[in-house]
C-alpha cells in the first residue's frame, strides 16, 4: 500500500468506527490483518464453541487453523467431507456459540452492518444468539450508505463468491448482478444492522488492508 492508501484507509476506517460506537458497538481501527487476528485470538480459550460465518476474511487471516490450535471447538459448516445433515447442525450450533466470527459485506459510514445470505444462518447469528459477537472486515467494505452497501454487493461481492461456489449463476458470469431467478441464487436475505442488538456484546474490528470481497 501505498502512503496515501495507507491515509485512506485511516481515515475511513475511523470515520466508521466513530460511527458504530454511536449505534452502540464496540468498534477498533486495526492497521493490519496479523493485528486483528491477534485481538480476536486473545478471546479464544481451550474448550470454548467458536461459530464462524462463510467468510473469506476469515481464511485469509487464518483464523481457523489458529482457533482449533488454541483449543477450542471450530464451529464451521464449510468443511469439506460434511454430510448435508453434518452441515445444517454445525449451523444451528453456531447460534449458541461462545464467540462468533463473521465478515461483513459491506459497513456504511452512518454506522450500519449490511449483509446479504442464502441461508441465513450468518446474519441470525449477527442479530442474536451467540454469547459473543466479532465483524471483522477491510477498509474496502466501507461504503458511505445503505444504497452504496446494496451496490457493493450486487458489483463487488456477489459475482466473485458465485464464481468461487461455482454456483452457475448468472453473475458468475457477467460480473454484475441482473437480479437473477435462478434455484441457487444465494442472494436471499438481506439485513441492515442500524444499531447494535440489544442482547449482543458485539465488536466490529475494521483493518487498514483489503480482505475479502
Amino acid at each position: 500500500m501505498t502512503d496515501i492508501d495507507i491515509w485512506h484507509a485511516k481515515a475511513l476506517g475511523t470515520a466508521a468506527c466513530k460511527a458504530l460506537i454511536k449505534n452502540g458497538f464496540d468498534a477498533h481501527y486495526m492497521e493490519t490483518g496479523a493485528e486483528a487476528a491477534a485481538w480476536v485470538l486473545s478471546l479464544v480459550r481451550p474448550g470454548m464453541k467458536v461459530g464462524t460465518g462463510g467468510s473469506m476474511t476469515l481464511h485469509q487471516l487464518g483464523l481457523h487453523k489458529d482457533i482449533e490450535e488454541a483449543g477450542a471447538t471450530l464451529l464451521y459448516h464449510s468443511k469439506k467431507g460434511l454430510s448435508p445433515e453434518e452441515k445444517m447442525d454445525i449451523m444451528r450450533a453456531q447460534l449458541t456459540s461462545d464467540l462468533f466470527l463473521s465478515g461483513t459485506n459491506a459497513i456504511t459510514l452512518d454506522g450500519e452492518l449490511y449483509n446479504v445470505d442464502a441461508n441465513g444462518n450468518r446474519v441470525a447469528a449477527l442479530t442474536f444468539g451467540p454469547k459473543k459477537t466479532v465483524v471483522i472486515a477491510g477498509w474496502n467494505k466501507i461504503v458511505r450508505n445503505s444504497e452504496e452497501a446494496r451496490a457493493r454487493v450486487e458489483l463487488e461481492a456477489s459475482p466473485p463468491n458465485n464464481r468461487r461456489l461455482g454456483t452457475g449463476n448468472p453473475c458468475a458470469e457477467t460480473g454484475y448482478c441482473v437480479d437473477c431467478r435462478a434455484e441457487k441464487r444465494i442472494c436471499r436475505i438481506y439485513t441492515l444492522l442500524r444499531r447494535r442488538p440489544l442482547a449482543s456484546d458485539f465488536s466490529v474490528l475494521i483493518v487498514g488492508e483489503r480482505l475479502g470481497y
